[in-house]
């Protein structure tokens, strides 16, 4: 299986199958947003867009990056969404980097989206598929997010069914930069635990994949049951 790692603004074709990552946090948060509950979640292309999909839809719950705002119901940390109840609702997502990825790539024809908490779920699926080449999106640091890239690493030796050791890949994400942002307070909107949860590795056992719908890109949790026997190595 060939794959190679991008950030968003090196994407220069549409991709067949994509990986998008976003470690901390945007698809740690939409993971435990399904484990809460949450039916779909809509990528939002912009905060406007997410405003006036909640403005239509009350219902709809509404997060964003960085603190609290008006129309927004919570945060893009997992630590603080852990405790919603979400059953049945559409989430709304607007993040940094994360929700940017899975609209750069909206055209592929398997766009899943990523965190170490759904990696082998989600090498799994790559798995099943028997794709030849598969597009990492690094999201983070334009391409360079050392634990989107880590994770990115990490899925692709999986995918490929390499046994692999994640303690070298959890640790480069657990010591970079965006986990220091968030334990020193840099990154506002955030948990204590948030770096725990998001290099927590396959806390769930599902992959989230992205496809286009009514004009929107949703997001929905794929079940993967693990292959007879235990993991793949």
């Amino acid at each position: 299986m060939d794959a190679r790692f991008l950030g968003i603004e090196e994407l220069a074709d549409v991709p067949s199958v994509a990986v998008v990552i976003d470690v901390m946090r945007a698809y740690t948060v939409a993971a435990w947003a399904f484990a809460r509950g949450a039916e779909r979640i809509v990528l939002a292309e912009s905060l406007d867009d997410a405003l006036a999909l909640k403005a239509r839809h009350p219902e709809w719950v509404a997060l964003k990056d960085g603190p609290p705002a008006p129309g927004f119901d919570a945060v893009n940390s997992p630590g603080l969404l852990r405790t919603l109840d979400l059953g049945g609702r559409t989430v709304v997502q607007k993040t940094t980097a994360g929700t940017v990825g899975a609209l750069a790539v909206k055209d592929a024809s398997l766009v899943l989206c990523a965190g170490f908490v759904v990696a082998e779920a989600t090498a799994r699926v790559l798995r099943a598929g028997g794709h030849d080449r598969v597009t990492y999106v690094v999201t983070g640091e334009g391409g360079r997010a050392d634990e989107d890239l880590a994770c990115a690493q990490y899925i692709a030796r999986r995918a490929a069914g390499t046994a692999t050791d994640p303690a070298a890949f959890l640790d480069r994400a657990g010591t970079s930069r965006a986990a220091a942002e968030l334990t020193q307070g840099v990154r506002q909107g955030a948990h204590p635990d948030d770096v725990a949860l998001c290099v927590e590795l396959d806390r769930f056992p599902f992959a989230m994949v992205a496809t286009p719908e009514d004009g929107l890109m949703v997001l929905r949790p794929r079940s993967v049951s693990a292959p007879a026997g235990g993991t793949a190595g």
